[in-house]
């Protein structure tokens, strides 16, 4: 458009719309009526009529039931009030020449029925705009009349034409609630439906460009889950227009195919005031439950304007679901069981170590060089056992005497006395591992050197000995030097050059154990359960090839060729 026609435009406002430059009369200066009939629409804002002939400002009185005059006050003409349907009566004026019968009507439920709130209408200063009485297209009547507030529109600067309002030049005091009353005709009775119009008057926008889309990003893949509903959602801004409704829409493209481009349902639009010269518009689509092949098309949302267009593409693609409870769950069992496993280690550590000093570091005692081989610690019972002379070793000779000897020896073990059985293995133990099976015993009535302390004689015979036998007993666990053998056996084993522990259990030891007096140390009570252990029982024949010996045979470290161990002594055996 050339400049020397806009500016005349400008100079001369009124050629620029048809109506505009001529004085009109608006038809509400000639209504005097005594009789006046009005519709609002429930639940929009409605203003009482005024009578304009009038030199006294209107009262409108609620009449009751029989002409009676209602208690309710009365409303001056131009009071804005919220339609409800209990509104709906007759009112008379006070000085009973007027009557106004008001009916509150439902909302319709037609398509181009516009509520109040989406029927706001921005215009521009210093531009010309038009204000449609709502729901003008759905019907032909074009019998209008315009007012601001309470006041009928007859100015210089506007005109209606065809039930359209037009403002010639936009002015700050145009901005107003406007009220338009549509005249229609039902038998004798002339009705006049009375409907709000919102006008804000912002500033003339500088800007004209094609809207610009801003979600979603062209040729974009969208995440969606099949089964479930999915909102396509267009966002656009426009730069604020007042003849043009910005449009935009969500096409679906069969198969990826651009040109067979299919229109989907709409939504209402959301319009949304971002600035003063733009505004938002958000057009969404929905699907009401997403299908593969919904994965093969793609949908494109255009939009245009007086300036241009525009138009984005995306396709959809399938959501990989993760399972949050999972994600969330898995961390936390795995956090739960380290630390039961923790507190478990934590609480049982010294077990736990006890079991692998004693069944993980088997071949390192076998290696050591120690002064002693077996630390033998036992108590002796109050009534000791008395073998006869002839109880030896045997040989392969097999010698008249030696089979006595036996059968004595084998009389004796088939006792049940638990004392009797008791005293015969702490007999049996010194001759049989030193004088059968070759291996250097310390024995501490008999060893120790005289003159010296108990409990450091204890602690050196353990730290020079490969191995600590502790035969239990009820008066083993009674008597506190034995269980301070024990103990320290069990402490120098924790440490890092630890000897090998063997406890053999004799009858009636395990059933006293939670009887003790005192009780027991603690590290003791630990130790007893998980050490390795061997169980003398006196109902089995103590002969070599008893599971007892073949148990202790295999259990005790190998004996050096130093130790004196000979064939001739292995292959000797017991009665």
């Amino acid at each position: 458009m050339p400049t020397e026609y806009v500016l005349f435009l400008l100079i001369f406002p009124s050629l620029s719309v048809g109506c505009c430059g001529s004085q009109w009369e608006n038809k509400a200066h000639q209504r005097d009526t005594t009789h006046l009939h009005y519709r609002a629409v429930e639940g929009e804002t409605f203003t009482m009529p005024c009578i304009i002939s009038s030199n006294q400002k209107t009262k409108w009185l609620r009449t009751g039931q029989g002409g009676e005059e209602n208690k309710d006050p009365p409303y001056p003409c131009g009071t804005t009030i919220l339609a409800e349907r209990k509104l709906s009566a007759n009112y008379t004026d006070l000085t009973r020449k007027r009557i106004l019968v008001l009916e509150v009507v439902e909302k319709p439920t037609s398509r181009c029925f516009q509520p109040e709130k989406k029927r706001g209408v921005t215009v521009l200063l210093a531009v010309g705009g038009k204000l449609t009485c709502p729901d003008f297209t759905c019907s032909n009547n074009t019998d209008v009349t315009w007012y601001k507030d309470y006041i009928p529109v007859n100015t210089f600067d506007s005109c209606e034409e065809e039930g359209v309002l037009r403002l010639c030049q936009v002015r700050e005091a145009h901005q107003g609630l406007y009220f338009c009353d549509r005249r229609t005709r039902e038998g004798n009775v002339t009705w006049m439906l009375r409907r709000p119009v919102l006008v804000k008057v912002g500033p003339r926008s500088t800007q004209s460009y094609p809207p610009r889309i801003t979600y979603p990003v062209d040729n974009n893949m969208e995440e969606v889950e099949l089964g479930l509903p999915y909102n396509l959602t267009c966002e656009v801004f426009f730069p604020l227009e007042i003849e043009f409704f910005p449009k935009v829409v969500w096409y679906v493209n069969y198969n990826g195919n651009k040109e067979n481009m299919t229109l989907l349902p709409l939504e209402e639009p959301i319009k949304k005031r971002e600035i003063h010269e733009e505004i938002k518009i958000t057009q969404i689509s929905i699907i009401k439950e997403v299908t593969p092949q919904h994965l093969n098309h793609m949908y494109t949302c255009s939009t245009q304007n007086t300036d241009g267009s525009s138009s984005v593409t995306i396709k959809l693609k399938r959501k990989i679901k993760v399972i949050w409870p999972c994600l969330v769950a898995y961390p936390i069992v795995c956090f739960l069981m380290l630390a039961m496993l923790g507190g478990i280690l934590h609480l049982k550590r010294l077990e736990l170590q006890l079991i692998y000093k004693s069944y993980f570091q088997y071949g390192n005692h076998d290696t050591d060089e120690k002064q002693f081989d077996v630390f033998l610690s036992y108590v002796r019972s109050p009534s000791p056992v008395k073998t006869s002379e002839g109880f030896s070793l045997s040989s392969k000779s097999g010698s008249s005497k030696d089979v006595e000897a036996c059968q004595s020896t084998a009389d004796l073990l088939s006792t049940d006395d638990a004392e009797s059985t008791q005293g015969l293995l702490e007999m049996l133990l010194p001759q049989v591992l030193e004088d059968q099976w070759g291996y250097r015993l310390h024995l501490l009535d008999r060893d120790p050197l005289p003159g010296g302390a108990y409990t450091n004689d204890v602690v050196l015979a353990i730290a020079r000995s490969r191995m600590l036998i502790c035969v239990l007993s009820a008066d083993y666990l009674t008597s506190s030097n034995a269980v301070f053998e024990l103990e320290s056996g069990v402490q120098a084993l924790l440490q890092k050059s630890a000897p090998k522990l063997l406890l053999i259990w004799t009858s009636g030891a395990s059933g006293s154990l939670n009887q003790v007096d005192p009780p027991l140390p603690a590290l003791v009570q630990k130790a007893l359960r998980v050490l390795p252990s061997l169980t003398w029982s006196s109902s089995k024949p103590a002969t070599a090839e008893s599971k007892f010996w073949r148990s202790l045979r295999k259990a005790m470290p190998h004996a050096g060729s130093e130790t004196g161990f000979s064939h001739t002594a292995s292959s000797t055996k017991l009665c």
